[in-house]
């Protein structure tokens, strides 16, 4: 088995960088931050995570969303008197439905069109950012900021709520300082330079990593254009993570782009203001603590009606309670017509299909739940970090996705990994129930090898002053930028 003194080293590393700059930040003048994030929940909940943090620290922050969405977001903004939600209407693009504002109002098949909708809106982000007036503004995807911004005297940051673990490896800057064009065989390969070796990936996910650089992702630019020329203009890049894990891709990145790299934190989710509704406090309650399977597959990764099957089937077969939370299928006129025969009945008290939205965090949190089956999503993963529940992995075919789950199954290893298909990249319900199984059996090695990872590695994401030295670090960074 693998030597897992790395995790316990990072416990002794937080010592170096608790105190270093809680002063400095505290002493430098408020900023004034405009974000103006990938309108994706996904994407726009972490930014908002973000922002409580800097407001925290005095900062003010202009937060640019679309008009509906703002709705979904109020009960997240801690600081009001200090995030100030900027609305935006998104103009229509023909294909687009007129009620869709982010991705997750549209198929996965349609978000390039949310990116053209966020192109046109260039000449009302510049009369905003006019009357604004900020110092420094955070995007993501949104190439053509940058140079926008510096004709209003703007510094420009590319903020990513991953880890630069994934950019370091899947990105065109290392790839295309090499001077090369990226093939198959090229992704089984880290790129020259490359400080890690613990990243592997298999024939399906190349194929589709590969196919995924042909994407045209919204007024006919390439989805990998688009990041890399963002990567190329802003004057810093942004990642979610801390320098004890995260350091050598960060330098990695400051190395081949020559400019500098900040880490924000690893971003944990602030303690709810709210309560688990009764229903489910009532049906977890059932159950031994450390019993109950759960399982979300993220609102934008949903699974082919095959896979969904597989995993219920899995769920079904490991004999544990579980609940398993999904979107809606297309296709389908009721919910019902996606599960498998007799699925409903055959489970009956002991697990639950359930379609719409569940409050994760909060689900997290109960005792009752000792298994979190995830797609591998940077938020999702540090909220199942940082509870105790042991963490099944099931990545879809986004890059960063399978990184993550690499990262933590094969590394760090605080998870395990559902065994897929090599070639097509299948999971059958028989690798689900094996994955659960192997890590809610107390008498299995390799539960507990998974469980004392985790533990240590939750211990040291919530270690005193662990993020707020980060954030003040960050803060400082942002400071020396203007």
């Amino acid at each position: 088995m693998k030597d897992t003194n790395e995790i316990s080293e990072l416990l002794f590393f937080i010592k170096f960088y608790s105190i270093v700059t809680m002063d400095a930040a505290a002493r430098a003048a408020p900023l004034h931050i405009a974000i103006f994030p990938w309108f994706a929940m996904g994407h726009l909940t972490p930014n908002l995570h973000l922002s409580n943090k800097l407001a925290e620290r005095g900062h003010k922050i202009s937060f640019i969303v679309p008009h509906r969405t703002q709705t979904k977001l109020h009960h997240l903004n801690l600081h009001p008197h200090l995030i100030t939600f900027v609305p935006i209407k998104l103009s229509h693009v023909h294909g687009l439905p007129h009620h869709a504002e982010t991705t997750s109002d549209v198929p996965f098949s349609l978000a390039p069109l949310i990116a053209t909708a966020m192109d046109r809106t260039q000449n009302h982000i510049e009369l905003l950012l006019r009357n604004l007036n900020p110092q420094i503004v955070f995007f993501d995807f949104q190439h053509w900021l940058p140079s926008l911004l510096r004709r209003l005297g703007i510094k420009s940051l590319m903020y990513l709520i991953l880890h630069p673990l994934s950019s370091a490896y899947l990105g065109d800057g290392p790839r295309r300082s090499q001077g090369r064009e990226l093939s198959e065989l090229d992704l089984m390969e880290p790129p020259l330079g490359f400080p890690d070796s613990c990243i592997k990936f298999q024939p399906h996910e190349v194929r589709f990593l590969v196919a995924e650089r042909k994407l045209e992702f919204g007024s006919g630019v390439l989805l990998y254009d688009r990041l890399y020329n963002s990567f190329c203009s802003a004057d810093a890049l942004g990642f979610k993570g801390c320098r004890e894990i995260d350091g050598p891709y960060a330098d990695y990145l400051e190395t081949v782009f020559e400019k500098p790299v900040l880490l924000s934190g690893p971003l944990l989710p602030e303690p709810p203001n709210t309560t688990l509704d009764e229903k489910w406090v009532a049906w977890l309650g059932q159950f031994n603590p450390g019993s109950v399977v759960f399982c979300t597959y993220g609102s934008e990764s949903a699974l082919p009606q095959n896979q969904f099957q597989e995993l219920l089937l899995g769920l079904e077969l490991t004999g544990f309670p579980f609940l398993a939370a999904f979107k809606p299928f297309d296709g389908f006129e009721c919910s019902e017509e996606a599960l498998p025969e007799g699925f409903r009945e055959r489970v009956k008290g002991r697990g639950i299909a359930y379609e719409g939205w569940v409050p994760q965090q909060l689900m997290l949190e109960h005792p009752s739940i000792g298994c979190f089956i995830t797609h591998c999503g940077a938020a999702s993963l540090t909220e199942g970090l940082v509870n105790k529940c042991q963490l099944v992995l099931l990545p879809g075919h986004r890059g960063g996705h399978i990184i993550n789950a690499r990262m933590l199954s094969r590394k760090l290893m605080v998870g395990v990994e559902v065994e897929k298909g090599e070639e097509d990249g299948c999971f059958s319900k028989e690798s689900v129930c094996e994955a659960v199984k192997s890590v809610m059996d107390d008498e299995s090695e390799v539960a507990r090898e998974v469980k004392q990872n985790h533990a240590k590695l939750r211990n040291f994401l919530l270690s005193d002053n662990l993020e707020s030295s980060c954030v003040d670090l960050f803060c400082q960074q942002l400071q020396n930028l203007l």
